[in-house]
């Protein structure tokens, strides 16, 4: 035996450069460590914990075809994998282990602590790129420094992307079969049972997952810009659960593009369709959001990007955070978008920007609050993207929307909702009332169909937000709107 390949958020065997690099060099086996605790104390969803363990039974069927054994160790904690993996590579005579990085703060340090570990039994260890078409910290300012502002860093990654894009990996070649089987016995301890219908809703493997990129592209990417704000029409990709548990990755996104267009690469957001461009800028965005969170890694501690809106007077857990919570704030298509979170594991990207609002501009309710919950609930959990997100809708992050710009979800309801169709397949108690009173219903008729009145007051709520900023000597750059 002499490579170990570490797999964690890259349960899939195209364009895994770990996996194509190590059965490269030799005989091959793979290992997983499950984490139970440490998802405890990063509060991850009981939903991608159990996609995560669907994917890994499925991971070893497809592993066995290329005669990889996959081992699952139960590890518990990060603080154990070091040990746990030692062992394991004196067990198999292993000289050399592969994996891709992971730029959260705890799972970076885990990987330096596996690495220090195993360089201690002469184990050379090989890491590489896999969650970013290019490395973070590879687009730079002209003061080589990271980017704050996504436009400039959109138009360098655009224009540096052929030159800086990493290989697209194939599926590994077969290795001759080891004398070592598979053991992911301890899989059985982790089979939740979740309220979601995960297989229904997101149908495991890669074969699923390109399914949906293929049939995205296909039929539905030349009007995404168009109709991708609407919660009520099925025009985006899907893809978003697929990516954070590493089944598909946005290099083979890329690259699904290049091949349909059937043009370079370096012309691609040049030359593509409104709708097509429109949906590479949200990869872009994604890529930015970890070439943050690796420059600045205050933002896996809790911590704001701009740190003086870290002394905003943010309201803590109250009665109007469990109704918002609970999609029982009296304002429809706020809890239509939360119930379909609970119900679903998923939520339209558009009323994730338009509940994150709410909460932080309206109720003034701290928006750590609101990134837990999410990353509790979310099937698609990921750390950059959700923390990117929330940092942009509270004003506080990179690039973030200015804090005099307030969605008011009753403008956002009536022109993305237009029907009232989303607000009525969530909110059933309002599903009789037509015409606009369904996104703003009346005081009387919200009592008649037994529906919440509302917890807040938008307009004096969103000028009192506005006045704690000023308040922080933010000065706008124009006049506040109130969109």
């Amino acid at each position: 035996m002499n490579n170990l390949v570490w797999l964690r958020s890259d349960l899939r065997i195209y364009d895994n450069p770990a996996l194509f690099n190590a059965m490269s060099k030799g005989p091959t086996v793979a290992v997983y460590c499950l984490t139970n605790e440490q998802w405890d104390k990063h509060g991850l969803s009981q939903i991608k914990r159990r996609l995560i363990v669907d994917h890994l039974f499925e991971l070893e069927e497809q592993l066995a075809k290329l005669n990889v054994p996959l081992i699952v160790i139960d590890c518990a904690l990060f603080l154990n994998v070091p040990q746990s993996l030692a062992g394991l590579c004196r067990d198999l005579n292993i000289t050399n282990m592969y994996y891709n990085h992971e730029y959260e703060v705890n799972e970076k340090s885990c990987s330096d602590s596996v690495v220090n570990q195993l360089a201690q039994l002469n184990i050379e260890c090989f890491g590489y790129h896999d969650q970013c078409i290019v490395a973070p910290g590879s687009i730079l300012n002209g003061s080589r420094e990271c980017y704050k502002v996504f436009s400039a860093y959109a138009k360098n990654w655009q224009q540096n992307v052929s030159a800086l894009a990493r290989p697209l990996y194939y599926k590994p070649e077969p290795q001759a079969e080891l004398a070592l089987t598979s053991d992911i016995s301890c899989l059985k301890n982790y089979l939740i049972d979740v309220d979601i219908q995960t297989k229904d809703q997101w149908p495991i493997g890669e074969d699923e997952a390109h399914d949906r990129l293929n049939e995205f592209i296909e039929q539905n990417v030349s009007d995404y810009h168009n109709s991708r704000d609407f919660p009520d029409l099925d025009a985006t990709s899907h893809l978003s659960v697929y990516l954070a548990l590493g089944v598909i990755t946005t290099r083979q996104c890329l690259q699904a593009m290049v091949s349909h267009s059937q043009q370079d690469v370096e012309l691609l957001f040049e030359v593509s369709g409104d709708g097509a461009r429109c949906w590479l800028n949200e990869l872009v965005w994604r890529e930015f959001y970890r070439h943050i969170l690796v420059a600045f890694p205050k933002v896996c501690k809790g911590k704001p990007f701009k740190d003086l809106t870290d002394n905003l007077p943010w309201k803590a857990d109250n009665q109007d955070f469990q109704a918002w919570c609970e999609g029982r704030t009296g304002v429809p298509i706020v809890d239509a978008a939360m119930r379909q979170l609970n119900t679903t594991g998923w939520m339209h990207n558009r009323l994730r920007m338009v509940v994150a609002m709410f909460l932080t501009k309206h109720l003034q309710i701290d928006w750590r609050l609101g990134e837990a919950y999410f990353y509790g609930k979310l099937a698609d959990a990921d750390l950059a993207s959700n923390n990117g997100g929330w940092q942009w809708s509270a004003s506080t992050g990179v690039d973030a929307v200015p804090y005099f710009r307030i969605f008011n979800p009753y403008r956002q309801a009536e022109r993305f909702d237009p029907k009232g169709s989303f607000v009525r397949k969530y909110v059933k108690e309002l599903a009789s009332i037509q015409g606009k009173a369904i996104h703003q219903p009346s005081k009387a008729l919200a009592m008649q169909h037994g529906y919440p009145t509302p917890i807040v007051d938008l307009k004096i709520a969103a000028e009192h937000t506005k006045a704690l900023f000023k308040n922080l000597n933010v000065s706008p750059a124009v006049q506040g709107i109130n969109d």
